[in-house]
């Protein structure tokens, strides 16, 4: 069992992954690329899951391994079904990481909130059908933005469509990351796999991933931040990594281990009240698979309603 701190831990000390199947969603830009590049110099093949082709070739020409590029758009729920249809071999690590942020109001190809079903949605629906492959572990990329706001799953509103506000959306996103992870372990368990649902977030980190946000003070905002407070993509990278191939209990949470856990070696960290109520975690993915018409496909029985 992993240290619950880590201290100086970084890529240099990710085992040998040869003979290992990886995809990373969203891996052509920031701690995506930064993860590929750091699991194909250890060995692993990675598969770039990524919505433009030719920019996921851009940036597998950049990665030292073995790599190949696959199109997936995760805010359009037949590019994630034919994803998985086409997907035929062992799968031995899923990265969930790709990412929208804080944007202004938008809905997915299948109408539902940009940020919430790019976020949650997509993943959730890639998730549960590539499972039948999945031999070792999920990884799902969340964030300290799930403290952020009212902290709820807004169940009478998901799309937001009564008062948007981008802030909250995003928010909503990355607690729906955390409540994944949490009922996906409790089913995994319960059907007898040996397959780890985890959670990582990778502090404050600079990417191209805050210039999408919807607010140009918030942009202006999120540049002077990237430039004095965060750490660089490949110490962002590092949650993710250490969740990846590190022997951690299901359900675990990584993040950085600096102040408010913004910057940092990889440590198991605590999450909010809300993202740890497992029977919001029920709903949301009973929720999910109404919305997604992708189900658990383990054979595990929907537990009794509590009286």
């Amino acid at each position: 069992m992993a240290e619950k701190s880590t201290g100086t831990w970084n890529a240099t000390h990710l085992p040998d992954l040869t003979g290992r199947t990886v995809v990373v969603t969203g891996a052509n830009s920031g701690i995506g690329l930064t993860a590929t590049d750091a699991l194909a110099r250890a060995g692993a093949h990675v598969v770039l899951a990524v919505r433009d082709v030719e920019r996921g070739r851009a940036a597998a020409a950049r990665v030292r391994g073995s790599t190949v590029v696959r199109r997936l758009d995760l805010a359009d729920l037949s590019s994630v079904r034919g994803f998985a249809a086409a997907w035929q071999d062992p799968l031995h690590t899923l990265v969930n990481n790709a990412g929208v942020m804080m944007l202004p109001r938008q809905r997915t190809v299948d109408g539902f909130e940009m940020q919430f079903g790019t976020n949650h949605l997509g993943h959730f629906a890639l998730t549960n059908l590539l499972l039948p492959h999945i031999t070792d572990r999920v990884v799902t990329v969340s964030s300290g933005a799930h403290r952020w706001s009212d902290e709820r799953i807004h169940f009478d509103d998901l799309n937001l469509t009564s008062v948007y506000d981008p802030r909250r959306a995003y928010a909503q996103s990355k607690l729906a990351n955390l409540l994944f992870t949490l009922e996906l372990q409790r089913r995994l368990t319960a059907s007898g796999s040996p397959v780890r649902a985890l959670a990582a977030h990778p502090g404050y980190a600079a990417t191209n991933l805050q210039s999408h946000a919807g607010s140009p003070v918030m942009r202006g905002f999120m540049r002077i931040g990237n430039r004095f407070v965060a750490q660089d993509d490949r110490a962002g990278a590092l949650p993710t990594l250490y969740a990846a191939t590190q022997d951690l209990p299901g359900a675990s949470y990584v993040g950085p281990d600096g102040f408010a856990e913004m910057r940092g070696g990889p440590t198991l960290v605590g999450r909010s009240r809300a993202a740890s109520d497992p029977l919001t975690a029920r709903r949301l993915w009973r929720v999910s698979e109404e919305l997604t018409h992708v189900r658990f496909p383990l054979g595990e029985r929907e537990p009794a309603a509590p009286k």
